[in-house]
């Protein structure tokens, strides 16, 4: 993977992460979601490992939707070309 590319994941994953959204839930464990990118979401017993947990999910979950060829969420704040990552 060019350096192009590697600096447009790195910026997209940072923008999705920015638009994170973390709730405690009943039991007193910690859920994240993005809300961009439908199926991104995670569940830990802290915050932090929540938010960790959930940067590896929407890792996956770009090269899960590149190899299946789904559209990858559009963040206002960056794009890539799937051309340029592949």
């Amino acid at each position: 993977m060019s350096h192009e590319a590697q600096q447009m994941l790195t910026e997209y994953i940072k923008a999705a992460m920015a638009t994170a959204e973390y709730e405690i839930l009943v039991h007193g464990t910690y859920y994240g979601h993005i809300p961009p990118c439908r199926g991104a979401l995670s569940n830990a017993e802290t915050r932090e490992e929540c938010g960790r947990l959930l940067q590896e999910v929407l890792e996956e979950w770009i090269i899960l939707g590149f190899r299946l060829g789904h559209e990858i969420a559009v963040l206002s704040v960056t794009s890539f070309r799937l051309d340029a990552i592949i």
